[in-house]
């Protein structure tokens, strides 16, 4: 009699819990891709291909290792298509005493897992995902007695709580956060190393032709595809990110520039989300670059806050207030998400860029999710599911427990502060400020309304007009209302004729 222990494709490593204390002579490693898991969205094909090669190469780790694994691949003609239905098939050809898994990062998976029990009658055993910082428990008690709920309160206690770039019980250089050193526009003239990127190679370019002929109209292309999807390659992204990118990434992490996607940001978060790399390696491989002289406090700071700060606390968020926070609508967005964010086809230069690197490669930094698609569909009144979904499906790191959470809460505002203190809108300015992107545009970054304007100008004002009740009560909103309290009816509903008239224009521009 065997034990099946479960491995999910976002759990390659090897140190997992469900992984703990295995039986080699007994006991059995069950992987399996399954239709559903490739199309509750309509995943990137880069998303696909990285999920499933680095399952295939995580597999056959384990085998050199002397684990029993039983993999089950996309196109078996025996493949029931869901988790529920391999895991009673698998119960058939093996004689198993019970089930081993680790927590999933995904609400709609654990409920599945949970089920299992009563449906094949067999013990389930789900055990705590030790890959993290703070366990579930952990924030869950974190939030108890606290009225509201900020990053920056956890991120300080898990940097004491840790000692992560702490000096006894203070931290480093005097100061949690050196964010206010971190926005500086990219120099005219200054390059971004080329970045350590890694060509498919059997096992990937089999799962690649796999791709193509089952999701054929999937958003996005594969040509570059070139992430990294073994631990051994993830380790040298690492490196190469450590030793010739980080120096760089505080003060242009806000910073964006036409034709360069990576600039100086780490690459990382595919690695990190699959379980190649673990978040505790990645701040200490940092620290240790402060330490020695190899990279400046800022740039440091502003890279583990990016881990032990946002990534643990959006994963606590998203357990703490599931399965209802994946419906919060606070501002009641309703517009529907616009085709350009499918097709790329739009004269907005910087959302174009974005875009065509998401498409190109499954990829765009945090400020251009943010600030450019964020922002624009905050403003635009879009939809949270459908932003949110879009999310989902188009990064090559989206995970659900992440992208959700960063999206309602940090994007949108549809939770309407619960994550963040306000909604991060912003005009064209901002994008001027950070960006060259203003430069070739068809639209005037300087102009606030009217033909020829900026959209993002046009609608940030409607916007405001349109959510002051949600809004105007807001501290950190003050100024913006102090503003608009001075005009007019009439000069509001010219705003909010204008910002319509945008969108009109934007749906209907045509490439």
């Amino acid at each position: 009699m065997s034990t099946l222990r479960l491995v999910l494709g976002d759990q390659l490593s090897h140190n997992l819990s469900a992984l703990a204390d295995i039986d080699l002579a007994h006991d059995i490693v069950l992987m399996m891709e399954v239709l559903q898991e490739c199309t509750n969205v309509p995943h990137h094909k880069q998303k696909i291909v990285l999920v499933l090669s680095a399952m295939r190469h995580f597999a056959a780790e384990l085998r050199q290792k002397g684990v029993r694994v039983d993999y089950i691949t996309l196109d078996d003609p025996e493949n029931g298509g869901d988790f529920t239905k391999e895991i009673g098939r698998a119960l058939v050809r093996h004689k198993i005493t019970h089930i081993i898994v680790t927590e999933p990062g995904e609400w709609r998976v654990q409920e599945m897992i949970q089920a299992w029990s009563d449906l094949f009658k067999i013990k389930i055993e789900i055990r705590t995902d030790n890959r993290f910082f703070a366990t579930r428990e952990y924030f869950s008690n974190w939030t108890k007695g606290r009225k509201h709920w900020r990053m920056e309160h956890f991120y300080h206690e898990m940097r004491r709580e840790h000692q992560l770039l702490m000096d006894g019980d203070k931290p480093v250089g005097g100061s949690w956060n050196f964010d206010s050193e971190n926005r500086k526009r990219l120099p005219t003239g200054m390059t971004p190393p080329s970045r350590k990127r890694f060509t498919p190679d059997s096992i990937t370019r089999d799962v690649m032709t796999l791709v193509t002929k089952i999701f054929p109209k999937n958003f996005g292309s594969m040509d570059s595809f070139s992430w990294p999807v073994t631990r051994t390659q993830a380790l040298e992204a690492l490196n190469d990110f450590i030793e010739n990118s980080l120096p760089f990434f505080g003060d242009y992490q806000d910073a964006m520039k036409t034709q360069t996607p990576f600039l100086y940001h780490s690459l990382l978060a595919p690695a990190l989300n699959l379980g190649l790399l673990s978040p505790r390696e990645v701040c200490e491989v940092a620290e240790n670059a402060w330490r020695n002289n190899n990279a400046p406090l800022n740039a440091v700071e502003g890279f583990v806050r990016q881990i032990v700060g946002w990534r643990e606390y959006v994963r606590g968020v998203y357990w703490s207030l599931m399965p209802t926070y994946a419906n919060v609508n606070a501002l009641s967005a309703s517009r529907p998400l616009p085709d350009f964010f499918w097709t790329g086809k739009t004269d907005m230069h910087c959302l174009e860029e974005t875009i065509a690197s998401t498409i190109h490669h499954a990829y765009s930094h945090h400020i251009q999710r943010l600030m450019l698609t964020g922002n624009f569909a905050l403003l635009a009144g879009v939809a949270p599911r459908e932003i949110e979904r879009w999310y989902l499906a188009v990064y090559a790191d989206a995970f659900e427990w992440v992208e959700m959470p960063n999206t309602l809460g940090m994007a949108v505002f549809a939770d309407g502060g619960r994550m963040a203190s306000k909604p991060y809108a912003a005009s064209g300015a901002y994008i001027d400020r950070m960006s060259d992107y203003c430069k070739a545009c068809a639209y005037d970054v300087k102009k606030k309304n009217g033909d020829g304007a900026c959209p993002f100008n046009r609608l940030y004002w409607a916007f405001l007009i349109r959510n002051k009740s949600q809004l105007s009560d807001n501290a950190r909103m003050a100024m913006p209302y102090r503003t608009l309290a001075k005009w007019d009816i009439k000069r509001q509903k010219e705003i909010l004729d204008d910002a319509e008239n945008c969108l009109s224009k934007i749906a209907a521009f045509n490439d």
